[in-house]
């Protein structure tokens, strides 16, 4: 059964919030990449844990991009939910460290990768799995459509169609991965997989609830909701990563 959604938070203006780089990319970027580049700050951030003589808090980091097609498969995922020969995939198949089975990415969908500190915040992964759950509700919210959480699973369903899958990894309660929302994606490559390990359950995509959507509208949506469902404060940096 449905669970309650939860109410949108507003964005705050306060500027008092945990400040965070977010990194936007025009160009489609490979999933190793995007990967070692969330390596890479969560790595940041673990040093600054172990040095507790620094007085100044590094900042955290937020990437919204969109992937090439790609398949990733969670930590002790089932090679099981592959219809395909993982030695000849369709499209680049990575084995990587984030919880979930299978999911499929590809242009048009809509992936967000918070590297965050969960001890400024609460360090409870099923709290932020949650949080994660109810960015994506925000973002419905906001373009007219009610979301859905279903009960024991985790993700976001519109009419009992899957259009946010949710999988993250923690070090020391420093997270990377995160969730991946269906904005106008082509859906066949999830006929090559049984997408999270759900079987009988349909993949969606927002586009088939509104037709003119294009993901240059959701995006802000996507961000703001970050922004304020993680008391995040957007800080300039000179472009050196994605």
């Amino acid at each position: 059964m449905p669970a309650p959604n939860g109410k949108l938070v507003t964005l705050r203006d306060s500027g008092t919030g945990s400040s965070a780089f977010l990194f936007q990319p025009e160009q489609l970027v490979p999933f190793q990449q995007a990967w070692d580049l969330q390596r890479c700050w969560q790595e940041r951030l673990l040093l600054e844990s172990d040095n507790a003589s620094d007085a100044d808090t590094e900042a955290e980091a937020v990437w919204l991009l969109q992937h090439p097609s790609c398949y990733t498969l969670g930590r002790g995922a089932s090679q099981d939910h592959l219809l395909f020969d993982p030695e000849h995939p369709p499209a680049p198949l990575h084995r990587i460290d984030r919880g979930g089975e299978v999911t499929h990415h590809a242009p048009g969908q809509l992936v967000a990768y918070p590297v965050l500190d969960l001890r400024r915040r609460r360090t409870d992964l099923h709290w932020y799995l949650r949080q994660l759950e109810q960015v994506v509700i925000d973002v419905l919210q906001r373009l007219g459509l009610q979301g859905e959480r279903i009960e024991g699973l985790t993700g976001v369903w519109l009419d009992q169609q899957k259009v946010a899958a949710i999988g993250v990894g923690c070090r020391r309660w420093i997270t990377q991965h995160g969730l991946a929302l269906n904005v106008t994606c082509d859906l066949e490559g999830f006929e090559s997989v049984v997408p999270c390990g759900l079987k009988g359950r349909s993949v969606g995509r927002l586009c088939d609830w509104i037709p003119d959507l294009e993901i240059e509208s959701v995006q802000p949506l996507l961000r703001d909701a970050l922004a304020a469902r993680f008391d995040l404060v957007w800080q300039q940096r000179a472009a050196e990563q994605l």
